[in-house]
């Protein structure tokens, strides 16, 4: 579908129910649940914002490739989602683990089967969030007591796949 037509609540779909990133390819791909997001229109074109901390395994796919992908679940996995956001990669198959089925929505990415909604995304653009950026210093030192700032990136929707 076109990125105009995607339907729901961005604050219930990003902020409440969560969603996958995922980067990399089949035999060489993770994944990490997001709470933290954004979709919009930026530079002449949908984007979809991601956060990922450099200390998830994912950042390094995220680094290393140029595509990822957004999906979005039904509820009934819920579960799934808090054992994709609490377990690495580094240690579990994921996948495996939670009985998510992998495909490749385009043949640079990987999402799954059961999702309802997949955004596939370009890089576009990537930066740290900087401690001296911050307007409002209060955001810094609640969220980032580690100093373990979040990566952004900021994706090109480039396809929209609405599951079942």
């Amino acid at each position: 579908i076109a990125p105009e037509s995607i339907e729901g609540n961005p604050f219930e779909m990003i902020g409440r129910k969560w969603f996958l990133i995922t980067a990399g390819v089949p035999g060489d791909y993770n994944t990490m649940t997001g709470g933290w997001g954004a979709l919009g229109y930026l530079w002449n074109r949908p984007v979809a914002i991601a956060y990922v901390r450099p200390v998830r395994h994912t950042f390094n796919f995220t680094e290393k490739n140029r595509w990822f992908t957004l999906s979005f679940f039904p509820e009934s996995r819920r579960e799934d989602l808090r054992f994709c956001g609490s377990n690495s990669g580094r240690d579990v198959d994921k996948a495996a683990a939670t009985g998510l089925t992998p495909f490749q929505p385009t043949p640079e990415t990987v999402s799954f089967s059961q999702a309802e909604l997949i955004l596939v995304c370009r890089k576009l653009y990537a930066h740290f969030l900087k401690p001296a950026e911050f307007t409002d210093p209060s955001v810094d030192s609640a969220c980032y007591p580690r100093h373990d700032h979040h990566r952004v990136y900021i994706g090109e929707i480039a396809k929209v796949l609405r599951m079942k």
